[in-house]
């Protein structure tokens, strides 16, 4: 058989990668490429890339700020996706951004369509916040995409069932598990603390890290509570940034404000840092703390276990299947609320025992170098991406032959 031409549809690609899907699609695309032609077909401005077939500006016509103009401009993005993406084999979108274009472009072109599920718009409730009335076109474009899919890759098996659960409609036997991968060789231990220290960051005193967006999914708030629970002399660095909504972004502040008078020191990196930098800030953490409400991989983990530092995390989605308790990092129990913000049922609860994890390992090195040591010896045996691209192969190969 012939190397198939692949359509590769996303919302991220580098440069404009703001999240674990972005970072997902740009590794896999590398490991493809040596496997399939590919081409991607990306939102946003044109790349110098040589696997980018077409970039698709976003369609600004409305000449409205509501929170569902977003939404609208995407499916109208998806529309030129269609048209652009004649010719290929098969079609393979990532996130509801371009789940539309995918479904569509399997209806036109008569190919099958693959999805790879990031996370789960009925799982995410808080985007009623950001997104207003295109909250329900999201969840329109993801579940008629999902549905109609002639294969679901789920980055983990917790993302598996969450599918199964949230689209009763899917056959089982549609779903396949590739998890997400982060590059041993790109992410490792360095001795640098250049970029540590021109962050605000001792690297002197022992300190547990935070980097993500600031979202209500990533737990950033629970956090803020944890951190009244952290010991005097250390520090907690939150590298948080690209704030959901002007809502959270003033709460998040207001918060941290709040908390300049705890014992713990807070140093807040109000930027998302470029990979150099922040390989600096991981390396020399005493460890990683992940307090995400809803958190299908997360490749962030993987990230931090990398550069040899242990992870505390919520026992939610995926990251039982990266954290092993106790020989990697410990998790945290987590049990949400059912409410509309995803909240968890007792977030005092979950904050000291999110707290007390990060204080074991703060206050013992030795613990800490052990978990890392593990962590980075894990990630190089399951989570390579050469492995997840001939995975994911696999997944073409099946339905193109």
């Amino acid at each position: 058989m012939t190397r198939p031409t692949i359509g590769l549809l996303t919302k991220e690609y580098p440069p404009e990668v703001y999240g674990g899907a972005g970072v997902h699609v740009d590794e896999l695309a590398r490991g493809l490429a040596d496997l399939v032609d590919l081409q991607v077909h990306c939102f946003g401005a044109e790349r110098d890339d040589p696997l980018v077939a077409r970039s698709y500006g976003t369609w600004d016509a409305l000449g409205s700020e509501a929170p569902y103009a977003a939404a609208l401009q995407t499916v109208a993005t998806d529309l030129a996706m269609v048209g652009g993406v004649d010719g290929v084999d098969l079609v393979h979108s990532h996130t509801w951004y371009a789940n539309l274009a995918g479904h569509l472009a399997k209806l036109v072109h008569d190919i099958p369509h693959v999805v790879t599920t990031h996370s789960l718009e009925p799982l995410r409730p808080w985007k009623r916040e950001q997104l207003g009335g295109g909250y329900a076109l999201s969840s329109f474009c993801e579940r008629t995409a999902l549905e109609g899919a002639d294969a679901i890759i789920a980055v983990s098996e917790g993302m598996k069932a969450d599918v199964l659960a949230s689209y009763p409609a899917v056959d089982p036997d549609r779903v396949r598990v590739v998890h997400n991968g982060v590059d041993p060789d790109g992410w490792r231990p360095v001795t640098d603390t250049t970029a540590v220290t021109d962050n605000g960051i001792d690297p002197d005193r022992p300190y547990a890290v935070f980097v993500g967006r600031i979202t209500r999914q990533k737990g950033v708030v629970h956090l803020l509570d944890a951190a009244e629970h952290l010991p005097a002399g250390t520090q907690l660095v939150l590298c948080a940034g690209a704030p959901d909504t002007p809502q959270i972004a003033a709460e998040f502040r207001s918060r941290v404000e709040e908390l300049r008078s705890a014992p713990v020191d807070i140093v807040w990196v109000e930027r998302m840092l470029p990979r150099e930098e922040l390989i600096q800030v991981l390396s020399h953490a005493r460890t990683f703390v992940c307090p995400s409400i809803y958190e299908p991989f997360g490749i962030v983990n993987l990230e931090a276990m990398a550069c040899g530092i242990p992870v505390v995390a919520s026992a939610v989605g995926g990251i039982p299947e990266v954290v092993v308790p106790g020989e990697t990092g410990y998790l945290v129990e987590f049990e949400p609320s059912g409410g509309a913000l995803g909240t968890p049922a007792d977030p005092d609860r979950f904050a000291r025992d999110l707290a007390a994890r990060v204080v074991e390992v703060l206050e013992d090195p030795a613990a800490a170098a052990r978990m890392g040591a593990a962590g980075r010896a894990r990630v190089e045996e399951r989570f390579g991406w050469p492995a997840i691209a001939a995975r994911t192969t696999e997944v073409y190969t099946d339905l193109l032959s």
